[in-house]
């Protein structure tokens, strides 16, 4: 089994879709492996969205939409140039993250809502996509 706090991301992201679901384990060891310095960087997020993409419609672990909404928001919200703002550039990249696989998902859905109500500002472009997805 991969060591999720040693291997390279995409390592542990091959792991985890090797079965297609993310059970309550790989949940547990995700967490401890994403927010062990604190943070989430866009190679986490990007991972987040792969692994997201790849086990939509199966049966997950329930802390596994946690998980995403958290990380996403934290990695959105908690960064040093726009804190609780999803800026332009950041609101491109999640719409392209969004709209990369061609449908909202629920768990993208739980995201879409958490980040209305955290943010403190979004990017028009988000805003407008909001309603077409069905936010």
């Amino acid at each position: 089994m991969t060591d999720f706090q040693t291997a390279p991301i995409a390592e542990v992201v091959k792991s985890i879709l090797a079965d297609g679901v993310i059970d309550d384990a790989e949940v547990a060891e995700l967490r401890k492996r994403l927010y062990a310095d604190s943070k989430i960087d866009k190679d986490e997020a990007e991972a987040l969205f792969e692994i997201n993409d790849g086990v939509k419609g199966k049966s997950n672990s329930a802390a596994w939409v946690t998980l995403f909404t958290d990380a996403i928001c934290d990695f959105l919200l908690k960064d040093e140039t726009s804190p609780g703002v999803v800026d332009d550039e950041e609101g491109a990249w999640l719409i392209k993250k969004l709209e990369g696989d061609g449908e909202i998902d629920a768990n993208e859905k739980v995201l879409l809502k958490t980040l209305k109500e955290k943010a403190t500002s979004l990017p028009t472009d988000l805003r407008a996509k909001f309603k077409t997805w069905g936010v």
